[in-house]
């Protein structure tokens, strides 16, 4: 018989809540998998297909190579980012989205489009930013049917702002762009990351790497909310420009190509600024092998790797495998900027991963 005085224990059913909504979510993304499979294999390649909550999407092409070279079809890119929603969808979520799109796949023209498309259909979020005065309206990131509209309009990647619709001027994050010129190896990205941690061990600055899903490397800084861009602009200013001076023969901070050394590494920190943006985690990429901007451990940074292993084909085994590595940066209080000022001699850094 139990005590008098012992907690009351929770009902199963409450226990298990969670775990049977995950499933019922994973059935619905699966049977939304399953219709997209479908539809392609279909005569004319197009259909209509239901998404969880009750929107419903109508497709077209889904058999159209966006990569030719690969074979890889809308279709294919469509499931590729029905199976990372849950992934991708919080990294997104009321962010003004910039597409780049390829109608013609991969290998022929594509243009940039930052205002939203006039007539989007239900499920589809369009927002007006403040003081936007330029674009009236955008496509704002969070929703299913949102990251499969643009799939659908042949926008591959998802290039989201720094900062939120409702916090327009305060970016959450800031991030350092490792851009390799032309025939710089991919050994000589990872050595600039792993200086570039050094620099942020140092200010006692947490970061968080991902493979471009091209051919380099981004480090993001999670910042404290109402942070200014400016502030985190600088702060990879600081950063970059240290690890130039210390390293001039592989980064580098100058803005012209020209100028740059030979075999060097581009130390970006100027799409820190409103209204630009870089691919975010677990998104594809236009790269000729379908990359997949891939969150990164420090250990796999340190051992070193291949980008190339990270595709649109092979990216479910990489989630299954590790998990949402990219949590970390969503779920981090930031970074205090003035902390960091204050204490940038007295205080070590502590890596991530």
């Amino acid at each position: 018989m139990a005590s008098k005085n012992a907690p009351a224990r929770k009902p199963a059913a409450q226990k298990k809540a969670p775990v049977v909504k995950k499933a019922a979510a994973d059935a619905g993304l699966a049977a939304v998998a399953a219709a997209l499979e479908t539809i392609e294999a279909s005569p004319h390649g197009g259909g209509t297909v239901e998404l969880p909550g009750g929107a419903r999407l109508a497709v077209t092409h889904l058999g159209k190579k966006l990569w030719p070279a690969l074979g890889i079809t809308k279709g294919e890119l469509m499931r590729h980012y029905v199976g990372v929603a849950p992934y991708l969808l919080p990294v997104v979520e009321d962010r003004p989205l910039i597409m780049r799109r390829f109608p013609n796949g991969v290998g022929g023209p594509a243009f940039y489009q930052q205002r939203a498309p006039a007539d989007p259909p239900p499920g589809v979020r369009v927002e007006r930013v403040a003081a936007d005065k330029e674009v009236p309206t955008r496509l704002v990131g969070g929703t299913l049917a949102t990251l499969l509209y643009m799939a659908q309009i042949a926008a591959i990647s998802q290039d989201p702002w720094f900062s939120r619709v409702r916090s327009i001027d305060d970016l959450d994050f800031a991030a350092i762009d490792l851009d390799p010129l032309e025939g710089t190896p991919f050994s000589t990205v990872i050595e600039v990351a792993r200086r570039v941690r050094e620099q942020l061990d140092a200010l006692g600055v947490e970061g968080f790497a991902k493979t471009s899903g091209a051919s380099g490397l981004h480090i993001y800084i999670p910042l404290r909310p109402g942070t200014p861009y400016q502030s985190g602009m600088l702060l990879c200013q600081l950063v970059g420009t240290l690890v130039a001076r210390q390293h001039p023969k592989l980064a580098t901070v100058e803005r012209a190509v020209q100028k740059r050394p030979s075999g060097s590494v581009y130390i970006d920190y100027l799409q820190n600024i409103r209204g630009k943006s870089i691919a975010c985690a677990y998104s594809a990429r236009a790269s000729a092998f379908a990359g997949v901007s891939t969150p990164l451990r420090w250990s796999e940074v340190d051992k070193g790797l291949d980008p190339r292993e990270f595709t649109v084909r092979t990216f479910a085994a990489r989630l299954r495998e590790v998990g949402d590595l990219w949590q970390g940066l969503r779920r981090s209080p930031g970074v205090d900027l003035e902390a960091v000022i204050e204490g940038a001699r007295t205080k070590p850094g502590k890596r991530a991963g």
